[in-house]
C-alpha cells in the first residue's frame, strides 16, 4: 500500500499563498504606532526589532502577516524580516499563552534546581517545552541566562523575574496565573500580560498607575560587592531553616528580617531554594562516568 505526499505531508514545492493583510482598522491604528517607531531612527530599517514587537503585541505572536507589515512600512523584503523574526527567540512563531513562563536551566540555576522545577512544570502543566497549556493561559519553556544568578533558580514570568524558586513554589505560581489571582513579581514592575508586555519592548509607555515608579533595579544580593567596595558593612542576616529547627547562630544576636526591598513576592520560595526540598534534590543523580 502506498501513500500519497500529502498524505506523508510532503511539499511538492508550490508556492505559499501570500499573507492575508490585517483589517483595514487594525493596519491604520498599526501604521501610526510604526510611524512613532521609526521616526526615532536615523536608518528606518533600525527600527526592525521594535516593529516586531509592535505586531506581536497584536497578535501574542510575529505571524506572516505582521512580517509582511513590517517589510511594507520599511520598505524591506519579506525575508529580510523573517531572517531577523526567526534570529531572536523573543519573539514567538505561534500561538502562545498570556503568561510566558520562563525556567531558567543554565549552569547555576540549574545547579541550585533549576532543571527540578522545569520537570516538576512540564509534568504539572501536562505540556512540554514550548508548548501552551489548554486553557491558553501559560506557556511553558526554559531560557537562558537572564543574569539574576545570585538569585538561583530563577523563573521568569513575561520577563518579569520570581527569584529562589522551588518546584513547589514555581507550581503555586503557574496555579495563580491560570486562577487569575494576583501575582507579584519579587522585584521590577508589576505584571502584565504577554501582549502588553510586547507593546512596552516596542518603545510604548507603560500608562498603569505605578507601574514606572516600580520599575526596580538589581536586587540586594547583587549589590552586595558594591557596597562592600564602598566600605559599607553587609548587616548581619539569619535565615532560619524552613523546618524551624535549630541553627548554628547565636540565639541572642539579633535576626535581620528582609524588608519590603528585598523580598517582594509573595512566590519566592525561602531562600534555601531547592536544594533544601529533600523531594526535589539538587545536584547530579549519578557518579561521573556512569
Amino acid at each position: 500500500m502506498t501513500t500519497s505526499s500529502s498524505e506523508r505531508g510532503v511539499s511538492l514545492g508550490m508556492p505559499e499563498l501570500p499573507a492575508p493583510g490585517y483589517p483595514d482598522d487594525v493596519r491604520a491604528r498599526l501604521e501610526t504606532d510604526a510611524r512613532e517607531i521609526i521616526a526615532r531612527y536615523p536608518d528606518s530599517r533600525s527600527a526592525l526589532l521594535p516593529l516586531l514587537h509592535l505586531v506581536q503585541s497584536e497578535e501574542g505572536h510575529v505571524t506572516r502577516t505582521g512580517m509582511q507589515f513590517c517589510a511594507d512600512v520599511l520598505d524591506l523584503t519579506t525575508a529580510e524580516v523573517t531572517a531577523v523574526a526567526t534570529f531572536y527567540t523573543m519573539y514567538r512563531r505561534r500561538p502562545s499563552g498570556d503568561y510566558q513562563v520562563g525556567v531558567c536551566t543554565n549552569t547555576l540555576c540549574a545547579v541550585m534546581g533549576g532543571d527540578a522545577i522545569f520537570e516538576t512544570l512540564q509534568e504539572h502543566l501536562g505540556v512540554g517545552n514550548g508548548q501552551t497549556t489548554e486553557d491558553g493561559k501559560v506557556t511553558l519553556e526554559h531560557i537562558e541566562c537572564n543574569a539574576a544568578c545570585d538569585f538561583a533558580p530563577v523563573v521568569m514570568v513575561n520577563w518579569e523575574f520570581f527569584d529562589n524558586q522551588t518546584p513547589g513554589s514555581a507550581k503555586r505560581l503557574v496555579d495563580d496565573l491560570r486562577a487569575g489571582r494576583p501575582v507579584e513579581p519579587t522585584r521590577g514592575a508589576p505584571l502584565c500580560t504577554f501582549k502588553e508586555t510586547a507593546r512596552i519592548l516596542a518603545g510604548f509607555p507603560d500608562e498603569r498607575e505605578g507601574a514606572v515608579e516600580a520599575g526596580g533595579s538589581a536586587g540586594p544580593a547583587s549589590l552586595v560587592g558594591l557596597r562592600l567596595a564602598r566600605g559599607e558593612a553587609a548587616p548581619a542576616r539569619v535565615v532560619h531553616p524552613r523546618d524551624g529547627g535549630p541553627h548554628d547562630e547565636p540565639r541572642d544576636r539579633a535576626v535581620h528580617e528582609p524588608s519590603p526591598t528585598e523580598h517582594l513576592s509573595s512566590h519566592d520560595a525561602p531562600q534555601t531554594t531547592s536544594a533544601a526540598d529533600p523531594s526535589h534534590p539538587s545536584g547530579p543523580v549519578a557518579e561521573e562516568g556512569e
